[in-house]
């Protein structure tokens, strides 16, 4: 990983991770050097088998200027980032870059941020160290699992891919204390934490899809692609898919649906969430939202109101000086090279989203969500009866033709008070209240989006014979 650029003669070196343990390790097997260990509480102290300790240079300063004093040496710095803002430990820094490189020294300081400054900048190389793959985490799963002859599982190693070894360890050994084997469902919690810990995802739980009513086409669709996450197929990821349609039409439903359907965990991403005041900040919070993605593993990342998140790109992002185009820039980079989320994102008023965002391969395709069919709304009618145990008659659908999912519920929550009757006397479409954008939202679809819903069967023209009075015939004479 660094020998080449040991070899190479490169005096510092920014070595970025999250595992400074983990980095010792690695650092400590390279051979010839002399590796050495450095921190404010320990001071130096060799890594070799005959190592020694010089416990009382804990100033950084004092570390700098004894690398200067010895040759073929590596000392690893952990939290020198910390005393970067002193310009004394700045000074002392470039003062040893020439005598370092001339005597094969090399100064690797271990940061989880590539924080620097700018003086320095020119002369650190920056190695981001990667996380542990998939085999060497069924190596270390091998290792706990031989002292309780417990047998290996390839589906809980590939879930902790993305956690540090530290995490993956303990992440297994709760698994066996919780369920005796190594147990999926202990990793995925597991890896929940890091969501947590990190304030800038929300874990939402999935929905069931025999709550969603209708949708057929959806279904089938989002049934199909499942097939490319086989642990053998061949097929192509696929990236996602774009729900536009009326509100209350059960977009969010089916986004949480999906993540069931996958069997992924589901992962909701807030972009209003991530901007701050501070310049830069709310561009360094999205670039750390979608590592942590990316080292989640197979997720469904929920994006719910698109057009409120990025919606100002389509100004040129004038009113916050560019921080959305920023972000928005870093997002559609990035939606582009991953490959391991699947996007689900919702949008109400598509002429708001940047065009950016619907050209093809941002995301496989875009859906219409429309008013209910009448079939859609007696499977929805019969849903939240199941959910609050009324009993509104199916028949209603045929009188609640242009009621969208959500105010069906809504009648049904209010029936609990008021009864039916009055409940649905009481509560106006939106199919009335906005139904000029309605019918141009529907007008845009037709020709620009795939159909999620199933329309009824049209009634079949049976040929009508209709009888015809005749006049009695006067006999012939």
């Amino acid at each position: 990983m660094i020998t080449d650029y040991l070899k190479a003669g490169f005096p510092i070196i920014l070595l970025q991770t999250q595992e400074p343990h983990r980095a010792d390790e690695l650092m400590r097997k390279i051979p010839e050097w002399q590796i050495c260990r450095w921190d404010c509480v320990s001071g130096v102290h060799g890594m070799a088998t005959s190592s020694f300790t010089l416990n009382e240079i804990q100033n950084p300063v004092e570390a700098v200027q004894w690398l200067s004093t010895v040759k073929d040496t590596v000392l690893i710095a952990h939290g020198l980032q910390h005393f970067l803002d002193d310009p004394v430990v700045c000074q002392s820094i470039l003062n040893g870059i020439l005598r370092w490189k001339s005597v094969g020294n090399c100064l690797v300081m271990v940061s989880p941020l590539p924080t620097l400054p700018i003086q320095l900048q020119p002369f650190f190389h920056l190695i981001e160290m990667k996380l542990p793959d998939e085999e060497a985490l069924m190596r270390l799963q091998a290792e706990i699992g031989e002292t309780t002859n417990i047998r290996t599982n390839r589906k809980a190693s590939r879930l902790t891919t993305g956690l540090t070894e530290f995490q993956a360890e303990t992440a297994f050994s709760l698994s066996l204390v919780k369920k005796g084997y190594f147990s999926s469902k202990v990793i995925t919690e597991a890896k929940s934490q890091m969501i947590k810990k990190s304030g800038l995802l929300e874990l939402y739980p999935p929905a069931d899809m025999q709550n969603v009513g209708g949708l057929k086409k959806l279904k089938s669709y989002i049934q199909n692609r499942a097939q490319a996450y086989a642990p053998d197929s061949s097929l192509p990821k696929p990236k996602g898919i774009l729900l536009v349609g009326i509100p209350g039409t059960g977009k969010s439903l089916s986004a949480r649906a999906v993540a069931s359907m996958l069997d992924f965990p589901l992962l909701r991403l807030d972009i209003g969430q991530l901007k701050n005041s501070l310049v830069g900040e709310s561009e360094r919070r999205i670039r750390e939202a979608t590592k942590i993605i990316d080292a989640f593993g197979n997720c469904v990342l929920f994006l719910d109101e698109l057009e409120k998140m990025f919606g100002g790109v389509k100004g040129n992002g004038s009113s916050d000086g560019g921080t959305t185009s920023g972000m928005f820039s870093h997002f559609l980079t990035w939606m582009n090279d991953q490959n391991k989320a699947f996007i689900v994102a919702t949008a109400n008023n598509i002429k708001e989203l940047p065009a950016e965002f619907l050209r093809s391969g941002r995301f496989d395709s875009i859906w219409f969500v429309d008013l209910p069919a009448l079939g859609e709304r007696r499977e929805i009618i019969a849903i939240m009866n199941r959910k609050y145990g009324t009993a509104m008659p199916l028949e209603w659908a045929e009188q609640l033709n242009g009621y969208t999912g959500s105010e069906l519920e809504q009648i049904i929550r209010d029936s609990l008070f008021d009864g039916l009757e009055e409940a649905r006397k009481n509560l106006i479409p939106l199919s009335r209240t906005m139904k000029e954008e309605i019918d141009a939202l529907r007008s845009w679809a037709m020709s620009r989006a795939r159909i999620a819903n199933t329309p009824d069967a049209a009634p079949q023209e049976v040929r009508k014979i209709r009888s015809v009075a005749r006049k009695p015939l006067t006999p012939t004479k």
